[in-house]
């Protein structure tokens, strides 16, 4: 079961139960958007599916309605705050109310920061930080409306942590973990705690997101194990529909990483440069290429394919339980020394 970290508090949850409720859920083409609307349609939720390519929300609303479930498709793109808020609308209109809203379309552009194009890199920002930034203006009305709520920021532990070659990734997903943060502060303090902000943060999941991101490495970028289904991440979030809470990690892996990084930063910090550095990267070459960030995929696809490299998880999940043992011996010998020199 996934928990929340330490120190976080419960928020509001549904007003509703999820087969009286309706879920917006950006970049549910693909992925753990994908997912997350099939995790929601087997409870009966009214799915509203939003991302650029009409054709591949159309292959995910027909399977959320076998499912049991009820969608609608609203083609949109979050760096538009017209089209995020046409999608919050239509919602509403189709439904009768917005319950909960999911802030989860996001793009990479990876390689080394001084050799990632600034288009690519500005075009990163917008549809990561300020399409959260778009529906979370978009939903807020709706959610007040409705009596209360909850808003789910798809982030990554990389909003906690940092790996190399994913620099503007990084930036957005750190930038998304503070706005949760301070628009959770405003809401309190102006009475509307009622709408909770709950913030996920997936280790590497096993989605489409490593084969179509934007390449500028030379080389075949690949998920560093250890690697979780996209499962892992949708049904944190129906948990975080039922119980919001501030924050809460998917996959063990991240709640270490996290863990490790605030006990000792600079030495993790180090740690994890080395091991995405050598973990990161293919054996094939690639011609530099921008992705999906500019162009949506066309076809639905919940996975990445990364199967094969699931098998790693027992065996990396081990390496980095030594790896937190080092750290915290490592910790423990600094505060030593620091006591020591302050003794003198």
């Amino acid at each position: 079961m996934t928990r929340p970290a330490r120190g976080y508090r419960s928020g509001m949850p549904l007003t509703r139960s999820l087969d009286d409720s309706t879920v917006v859920i950006t970049g549910a083409s693909s992925g753990i958007g994908t997912a997350t609307a099939y995790a929601l349609a087997r409870r009966g939720a009214a799915v509203v599916l939003a991302a650029r390519s009409e054709p591949a929300l159309r292959q995910v609303a027909q399977r959320c309605r076998e499912l049991g479930g009820r969608a609608l498709v609203v083609p949109t793109d979050v760096t538009d705050l017209e089209s995020v808020q046409r999608l919050a609308d239509r919602a509403a209109a189709e439904f009768g109310r917005i319950d909960a809203w999911v802030n989860n379309a996001a793009v990479s552009a990876v390689g080394l920061f001084d050799e990632i194009p600034v288009a690519e890199f500005r075009r990163v920002l917008e549809v990561n930080l300020l399409g959260a930034v778009h529906g979370i203006k978009a939903a807020l009305p709706y959610l007040s409306a409705a009596g209360g709520g909850v808003l789910v920021n798809n982030a990554s532990v990389l909003a906690e942590i940092a790996m190399p070659y994913q620099s503007a990734y990084n930036a957005t997903k750190h930038g998304i973990r503070g706005l949760a943060d301070t628009v959770r502060q405003e809401l309190r303090v102006t009475g509307r705690g009622q709408i909770s902000v709950c913030t996920v943060l997936p280790a590497t999941i096993d989605t489409p997101f490593f084969r179509h991101a934007g390449n500028y490495s030379g080389r075949e970028l690949v998920p560093p194990p250890p690697i979780y289904p996209p499962e892992v991440v949708a049904e944190t979030i129906v948990r975080l529909l039922r119980r919001p809470r501030r924050e809460a990690y998917a996959g063990g892996a991240a709640r270490l990483f996290g863990l490790q990084w605030r006990v000792a930063p600079a030495l993790v910090e180090r740690t994890l440069g080395w091991y995405a550095h050598r973990t990161q990267f293919g054996p094939g070459a690639r011609v530099d290429s921008s992705g999906n960030v500019f162009h949506a995929d066309a076809q639905a696809q919940r996975d990445g394919g990364w199967h094969g490299r699931r098998r790693q998880l027992v065996r990396m999940t081990a390496a980095f339980g030594l790896a937190a043992a080092g750290t915290a011996v490592g910790t423990m010998a600094a505060i030593n020394r620091r006591s020591r020199l302050a003794g003198r």
